[in-house]
C-alpha cells in the first residue's frame, strides 16, 4: 500500500527541485518564445506563478508534523499555488500553443514551467491531499492573479505601454484597449477560480 504522506513529501521536494532548476536554468540561458535570460523573466506569470508553487512545497514541507498532516495555513497556499499554475497549464493549451505552436512553449525551461509542474502540483492535490477545501479557500485562488493584474496595469499607468522591445504590455492585453484588457483579467480569475472549484470538487469525491 502507498504511504501518501512519504509520497506526498516526495512530490513536493520534486517540485521544489524542478521550479529552482528551470528558473536558474532560464535566468542564465533563456532564450526563444516566453523565455528571457536574467531577472527580467520575473515578469511573466508563468514564472511568478511555479515559485509560488515551490514556496508553498517548502512551507507545506517545514509545517509537516508527526502524524503527516501539515497546518491548515499551509494546505491552503498549496491550494492557491496549484490553481496558479494551473491557469499557466491552461492558457498554454488553450491559447499560446496554439498561437505560437506545442514544441515553442515547451521548450527547455518551459517544458517544466507550462507543463510538468502545473501537472504534478494539481495531481498532488487531486490524489494525495486529505483536505476538503472550502468555498472560502475557492474564492482565495483569485489573489495571486488579482494582484498580478493589478500590478501589470499599474506599471502601465505609470510608466506607459512603452515601445518594443521595452514593451511594459508583455503579454498584449490592452492591445484592444484598457477595458478590453481589464476584461482579460477578469476572465483569467474565472478561469483560475474554475480550476481552484474543479480540484476542491474532485477532493470532495475522492474523500468520500
Amino acid at each position: 500500500m502507498i504511504d501518501k504522506n512519504r509520497t506526498r513529501k516526495t512530490v513536493n521536494i520534486c517540485i521544489i527541485i524542478m521550479v529552482a532548476g528551470s528558473w536558474i536554468t532560464m535566468t542564465l540561458f533563456g532564450k526563444g518564445t516566453l523565455s528571457q535570460n536574467g531577472f527580467g523573466n520575473m515578469k511573466y506569470f508563468t514564472v511568478l506563478s511555479n515559485l509560488l508553487e515551490a514556496i508553498a512545497s517548502a512551507v507545506w514541507l517545514s509545517e509537516i508534523r508527526k502524524n503527516g498532516k501539515a497546518s491548515e495555513y499551509a494546505e491552503t497556499l498549496k491550494y492557491i499555488a496549484a490553481a496558479s499554475v494551473g491557469l499557466t497549464l491552461t492558457t498554454v493549451m488553450v491559447f499560446l500553443g496554439p498561437l505560437y505552436g506545442y514544441i515553442a512553449m515547451l521548450k527547455g525551461a518551459n517544458l517544466f514551467f507550462h507543463l510538468i509542474t502545473p501537472v504534478v502540483s494539481i495531481a498532488e492535490i487531486i490524489f494525495l491531499s486529505d483536505r476538503t477545501y472550502t468555498k472560502w479557500e475557492n474564492n482565495l485562488t483569485v489573489i495571486p492573479p488579482l494582484v498580478y493584474g493589478a500590478a501589470y496595469l499599474g506599471n502601465i499607468l505609470i510608466n506607459g505601454i512603452g515601445e518594443w522591445p521595452d514593451r511594459n504590455d508583455w503579454y498584449s492585453f490592452l492591445i484592444w484597449g484598457y477595458p478590453a484588457g481589464i476584461m482579460i483579467f477578469a476572465v483569467i480569475c474565472l478561469v483560475t477560480w474554475l480550476i481552484g472549484l474543479l480540484m476542491r470538487k474532485l477532493t470532495m469525491v475522492r474523500n468520500r
